[in-house]
């Protein structure tokens, strides 16, 4: 009943959940399209539509399509109710619900109206609409909210949710087609009661293949430009160069690798690592796209900023600092990793120019030579040492983009 395009465009990329019940007074259908985390520039969006659909059998002298309208007309009375009504709120609670708006043109008679609310947690509002088609009646909820990603988990810091005024018409559009759809059910199936023979089914959108990085037979230029600097921190590398097309972001990967250094005494030895990744966005016809960039940006630093000062799987991530010195928008942030491959700490920045995103890692650990990458024995390079090393990378690899912007 709902159009692909209409779903699409209120909930792209959703998780769709269908149901039915025989019950005892009436026979009910269920929809439901569900997206929690849909990635919008420096926000993550989160939209729902809720649809229930109920035929009401006959109960004696009464009709089908009279119970129907006895149910419309509670839902109706409660509507206008809860629009004047003064509930009882805890303090720093706030709840508003808009008066009935009359949907003309709609079924046997339809509603809208708005709820916004606000406490301690919860930060939401959303439209229903509900409407009467001859023996059945159709109940229609459109919920849409969006927080900054770097919010605090948890919490409804930065968090907006839909007005007033986009949810009323929102729903008064889907419950449109759905009352629409049934009317032309029962056109083809007069005095018929529905069957709920399908059992419940919920349908994911198909994830996407992983692409797979291939390795590039010649060294990037803008990598080679820096490549005296990252000498400095990974004396006598072994080098490597990846590509990679994902969509619009076109990745190319610079690596500096010494599993073998000197320690700083006979029985020890290091690892040492640069890494940069470079991501490149363009859009459909081929031009720089900043502002999936600044998407993608804003994804990698809104998860980075949630973990700053957490310790999860063996990972500890250091605090968040902002910096106003290279490109756009840049961050660092210090990282430790001990799992079951290898213990390595890391020094990162991220940076954005424009439409490309760069980061630069370096990392490294120290152990006795017969100790194993994953060892207890192993010490993980300090922070002064990750950071005193990759912010200089940073600089000089922002410096070569300035002068020599990647792509060109």
């Amino acid at each position: 009943m709902l159009p692909k395009e209409e779903a699409d465009r209120l909930v792209p990329g959703a998780t769709v959940a269908k149901s039915s019940r025989d019950g005892e007074f009436t026979v009910d259908f269920g929809c439901n399209w569900v997206n929690r985390r849909i990635s919008f520039g420096e926000y993550w969006r989160s939209r729902e539509i809720d649809v229930k659909i109920a035929q009401y059998r006959g109960e004696g002298a009464k009709t089908g399509r009279s119970q129907a309208q006895n149910a419309y007309e509670v839902e109706y009375r409660g509507g206008k109710y809860a629009a004047t009504a003064k509930p009882s709120l805890d303090p720093g609670e706030k709840e508003y619900i808009s008066p009935i708006k009359d949907i003309p043109g709609v079924g046997e008679g339809a509603f809208a109206q708005y709820t916004w609310r606000r406490d301690k947690l919860l930060w939401y509002s959303f439209g229903t609409a509900n409407a009467r088609v001859g023996d059945f009646t159709i109940k229609v909820k459109f919920q849409a909210d969006q927080q900054k990603k770097d919010a605090q988990i948890l919490s409804s810091e930065t968090r907006q949710s839909i007005t007033e005024a986009n949810a009323l018409r929102e729903v008064s559009g889907l419950v449109a087609y759905f009352a629409k759809g049934v009317a032309a059910w029962q056109a083809k199936n007069p005095n018929v009661l529905a069957k709920a023979d399908e059992p419940a089914v919920t349908s994911s959108p198909s994830p996407k293949p992983s692409a797979s990085p291939t390795v590039l037979a010649a060294f990037p230029a803008f990598c080679t430009a820096v490549g005296a600097k990252a000498t400095e921190l990974v004396p006598s590398p072994t080098t490597r160069a990846r590509g990679l097309e994902e969509g619009g972001d076109s990745q190319t990967e610079c690596r500096w690798l010494n599993l073998d250094l000197p320690g700083d005494d006979a029985d020890t030895k290091k690892i040492r690592s640069v890494l940069i990744t470079v991501h490149r966005f363009s859009d459909r016809t081929g031009q720089a796209d900043e502002t999936g960039a600044k998407s993608y940006y804003a994804t990698q630093r809104g998860g980075d900023k949630n973990m700053a000062g957490a310790s999860m799987g063996g990972i500890t991530w250091g605090e968040l600092v902002d910096r106003k010195d290279l490109g756009d928008q840049a961050y660092q942030q210090f990282v430790q990793t001990r799992h079951s491959d290898v213990a390595a700490s890391s020094g990162s920045v991220l940076m954005r120019k424009g439409a490309v995103v760069v980061r630069v890692d370096y990392s490294g650990h120290q152990r006795p030579k017969d100790a194993a990458t994953n060892s207890p024995k192993v010490r993980l390079m300090s922070e002064k040492e990750a950071m005193g090393g990759v912010l200089p990378m940073a600089r000089a690899f922002m410096e070569e983009m300035t002068r020599r912007p990647v792509g060109s």
